[in-house]
């Protein structure tokens, strides 16, 4: 104990380095013969320096008293023995923290020493450690109470956990912070604190720690009320004096603020590469906007004029044809053909021409809009004997033509898509409203277009919005399934809402939505 005071070891090291040596030197007085105790400092090199007590013996110490070794490995951690040709060797060192205080004048110092101090007695040596034991445990206590006052002011989540994942000690700051006791850190505990998915990250990261040995930092979300702010996790071995483990640091460091300016700044340049983006796109659109046009002046003249020859043509040559020698080469089949490829072309060029920037908005009566829709369908209402409900219409502002192609559509298809006698009823005020009505729905027009045709299934409701989609057979009813795709276009160049109710053979009713003035 005196070597390891003179170079400078604290008390817990001298007694743990001088615990070990008696508990060997016991073990040979009382079963080895021909002992022999050689105590002193060895240099390793310039920077390590170590004592060391190296106890020989004829015996085989460690067979006679394996408690003993077992016990002395414990407390030093650096023991070795060896033993052979009759002969035992037990070596004990201990390193020196500070090896460069060490020079050799002190070295000499201490062997001077021991040649001239008259030994101690024993009883003066445990009082004097004695003393020096309860001043330590004073400082122990007083540094123990600044640490404590130092973890609870901090405004940092602090918790202490073991191997176990017991939580040994937590701080002032979290407990306040947790709405229920940290007791453990497993999936059981985190998750009533840390966001869900987050928790195997930590969970991972933490056994990872737990295995290597190292320090685990991972950015978390931990709940404060009803809201999850950010936290910078630090899990961090702590060692003893010796460089043993035994627990493990936890803090939690609020980077809410950073985090946020972090995200703030990187949308930032997300927006700034979306722009650039954006008018790459809007450039590539402008142009593929050009070959649309220059296709639509195509399908409006070089394809339609082919089929205007074909259909002259065949009527000419189905002049002075009898009714069997039209059926006997297809006339009928080929002129109902080209006239649907025509609709075809007609309502494609329709759709496409949906452009609300190249045409100027007006308030646009729809009262008048209906007249001339029922007018340009009077001959299908007369010979299907239908009967059309009309209450007064609001006036809105839209493109006239775009509106009265909507109504068209709707009305039409409500004459077709019916085996009875078609009643429509275009209502404006009292209509009944639902659970489907849209949100601000008091801030449209809303326009009802009702029948009793056949109606359709729920399961077709994602669908008849859609181009080309038909729910029946072509020869039970006509079309090329464009107009519903028509109609939502033009809702929504309006910037308004069309929405559906309909069942089997009960009818459908369409609802448009129409912003105000």
């Amino acid at each position: 104990m005196k070597i390891a005071e003179m170079c400078g070891m604290a008390s817990s090291f001298q007694t743990r380095f001088s615990t070990a040596v008696s508990e060997v030197a016991r073990c040979a007085i009382a079963k080895g013969t021909n002992s022999l105790l050689v105590l002193g400092l060895n240099i390793v090199k310039a920077t390590q320096k170590e004592i060391i007590a190296v106890i020989t013996d004829t015996a085989d110490l460690k067979s006679c008293s394996p408690e003993a070794f077992l016990y002395a490995s414990k407390i030093s951690g650096n023991i070795q023995y060896t033993y052979a040709n009759n002969q035992s060797v037990t070596r004990i060192s201990q390193p020196i923290t500070s090896p460069g205080l060490l020079s050799e004048a002190k070295i000499k110092s201490i062997i001077d020493y021991f040649k001239f101090e008259p030994p101690l007695s024993p009883y003066d040596e445990i009082r004097k450690k004695n003393i020096e034991l309860i001043a330590l445990s004073e400082k122990l206590a007083e540094s123990e109470n600044k640490y404590k006052q130092l973890a609870n002011t901090i405004p940092i989540l602090i918790c202490v956990l073991n191997e176990r994942n017991n939580v040994l000690l937590v701080n002032e700051s979290l407990e306040n912070y947790l709405e229920i006791p940290l007791l453990a850190f497993d999936r059981k505990t985190l998750i009533n604190f840390v966001h869900p998915e987050d928790i195997d990250g930590v969970l991972e990261g933490w056994n990872k720690a737990k295995q290597n040995r190292t320090t685990f930092l991972e950015e978390i979300r931990i709940k404060n009320g009803s809201e999850y702010i950010w936290h910078l996790i630090s899990i961090v071995p702590n060692k003893t004096e010796d460089g043993s483990f035994n627990s493990w640091l936890v803090y939690f460091v609020d980077i809410n603020a950073q985090k946020m300016m972090v995200e703030t700044l990187k949308d930032n340049t997300e927006l700034k590469l979306i722009k650039n983006e954006l008018e790459t796109a809007n450039s590539k659109l402008r142009f593929k906007n050009k070959e649309l046009e220059q296709f639509a002046y195509i399908a409006s003249h070089d394809l339609q004029e082919p089929l205007r020859k074909i259909m002259i043509m065949l009527s000419r040559a189905g002049e002075h044809l009898s009714e069997d020698e039209k059926k006997k080469y297809y006339f009928d089949r080929i002129t109902l053909a080209a006239g649907r490829l025509s609709n075809l072309i007609t309502d494609v060029l329709n759709y496409s021409r949906i452009d609300n920037q190249q045409q100027f908005s007006k308030e646009v009566d729809l009262n008048q809009i209906l007249i001339e829709v029922l007018g340009d369908l009077s001959l299908v209402i007369e010979e299907k004997n239908a009967v059309v409900n009309i209450s007064p219409l609001p006036k809105v502002f839209g493109l006239d033509t775009q509106l009265r192609q909507l109504f068209y559509n709707l009305i039409n298809n409500s004459l077709k898509f019916n085996t009875a006698e078609p009643c429509v009823t275009v209502s404006y005020k009292d209509i009944p409203k639902d659970e489907n009505e849209p949100v601000g729905a008091a801030n449209y027009e809303v326009i009802a277009i009702s029948d009793n045709g056949i109606g359709m299934d729920s399961q077709y409701s994602n669908r008849i919005f859609d181009m080309f989609q038909r729910l029946h057979e072509r020869d039970q009813y006509g079309g090329n399934g464009i107009g519903l795709a028509l109609c939502r276009r033009i809702i929504e160049n309006h910037n308004g809402i069309i929405t559906f109710s309909s069942k089997p053979n009960e009818g459908t009713t369409f609802w448009i939505y129409l912003p105000k003035k």
